[in-house]
């Protein structure tokens, strides 16, 4: 079964932004509680950004301005995550006026007080937020960890992580601390993503895109996984590499990208993702995109790998896919695997979800979320779509979100969809909150809810 939400209010319905580049949590502890966020301005203005709330299992959505930098586009980057026990609702964020990285927190997602600052600092990109829980001595402890391209560190080795083993209760900056991950020489940086994924157990991995050679906007690089047992703090060195000895697996190395190239008014050079198996601290699975053509080639292709010790070696591919943007994995309590993904067609942005119970050793048919013209609407900035998805698991299910050209045609949505704007479906067009006054096409992000 699958819903698809279009999450952009009633109450916004005369609205045409760009809304795009998603981010999801879901309460582990009561999933009909969801924030979503996405590049949204606050609609009456000021110095405080919204996030989307739904306390109804996405069904409905609804705005709360309480997250610190209210821009032009409300934030720049923003992730979110929930305590696994706690309920507490973290973030990080680039602050839309001052771009800094912030972390944030509050005790609840329907609060209207703007969340605590915890983090200020300049020069970092992309913030990405996993949090977890876990009983010490009786007690339920947040652990949340935000993987960031710190442009503060040494000697070009900007991947990194901030950990804190005690979010929900203490005082600024509630223990976090920047962790350098790249540990080996870079081309002056790392790539923008980096990706976590963390076990119930304490297993925590990190994995990020190692900058070689090149000359920019020609970049080689190596995709590499690192990997702390102890939640954290024991600094990410478990996993060396089993040829040159240093900290961190390469899953791949010598892959070519061509960094802010353009396909379907997107910008690309910068999709990575991995996931635990939840059951199984051992089953761990990475995908990234890269130009198999390499300099002279037009491609943007997906590559899905697996290792089944800890990211100590890994599969070939098991998964590839050409011109594919923002992919995301996720595995579900029964070793479920999904991959999100938007693909172009040439004329067309086709977002698609597959969910495998064999790793792809058997076919699998993608399940189309939504597809729509890649020329409308014009693009107003960069990201077009967004830097990336979001793909979550609690239990059993799926919940994920994603941005697209909000045309309200039954034929853009092959698994259907429910608009809270208001919409006019026989002619194609959306109105505005007085149902008459026609409103342009634009991005909105939409929340899915996946349950096999």
């Amino acid at each position: 079964m699958i819903r698809i939400v279009n999450m952009i209010p009633a109450t916004l319905s005369g609205e045409s932004s760009q809304d795009s580049e998603p981010n999801l949590a879901v309460n582990p502890q009561n999933t009909a509680e969801m924030v979503a966020t996405a590049f949204t301005a606050a609609p009456l203005g000021g110095n405080f950004a919204p996030i989307y709330v739904s306390t109804d299992g996405g069904n409905t959505w609804s705005l709360r301005t309480v997250v610190p930098g209210n821009g032009s586009f409300g934030t720049s980057d923003i992730t979110v995550g929930f305590g696994t026990t706690s309920g507490v609702l973290y973030a990080g964020t680039l602050n839309g006026q001052t771009l800094h990285l912030q972390l944030l927190r509050t005790p609840s997602l329907t609060s209207t007080t703007p969340m605590t600052v915890l983090v200020d600092r300049a020069n970092e990109d992309q913030p990405w937020v996993v949090a977890g829980s876990v009983v010490v001595s009786g007690i339920s402890r947040d652990r949340v960890f935000v993987g960031n391209n710190d442009f503060n560190q040494a000697a070009g080795g900007t991947a990194t992580l901030d950990a804190s083993l005690d979010a929900a209760t203490a005082a600024p900056p509630a223990g976090f601390s920047p962790v350098q991950l790249e540990k080996r020489v870079t081309a002056g940086q790392d790539g923008p993503p980096v990706r976590i994924a963390a076990h119930p157990d304490g297993t925590v991995y990190a994995a990020f895109e190692r900058w070689v050679s090149g000359t920019f906007p020609n970049i080689t690089m190596d995709i590499v996984v690192t990997r702390d047992d102890q939640w954290g703090s024991g600094s990410f060195q478990a996993l060396t590499d089993s040829a040159d000895r240093q900290v961190g697996q390469r899953v791949a190395t010598g892959s070519y990208i061509r960094f802010n190239d353009i396909m379907g008014q997107e910008r690309l050079g910068a999709d990575l993702t991995i996931a635990v198996d939840p059951t199984n601290d051992r089953a761990v699975w990475v995908a990234w995109c890269d130009r198999v053509g390499g300099l002279l080639g037009t491609d943007w292709t997906v590559h899905v790998r697996r290792s089944t010790d800890k990211g100590q070696t890994w599969s070939a591919d098991l998964r590839t896919i050409t011109n594919v943007k923002n992919p995301s994995l996720a595995v579900n309590s029964s070793g479920s695997v999904g991959l999100l993904y938007q693909q172009f067609t040439g004329a067309r942005w086709v977002t698609q979800l597959e969910v495998t119970t064999t790793g792809w050793a058997s076919a699998v048919t993608p399940l189309v979320l939504h597809t729509a013209p890649s020329t409308t609407p014009a693009r107003s900035f960069l990201p077009y779509l967004g830097d990336y998805v979001r793909l979550l698991t609690v239990g059993t299910d799926f919940y994920g979100v994603f941005c697209g050209n909000n045309t309200p045609a039954p034929a853009n949505f092959p698994s259907g969809v429910t608009y809270q704007r208001n919409a006019d479906w026989t002619t194609g067009t959306l109105l505005s909150t007085d149902g008459v006054t026609p409103v342009a096409v634009s991005i909105d992000p939409y929340f899915f809810h996946y349950s096999a």
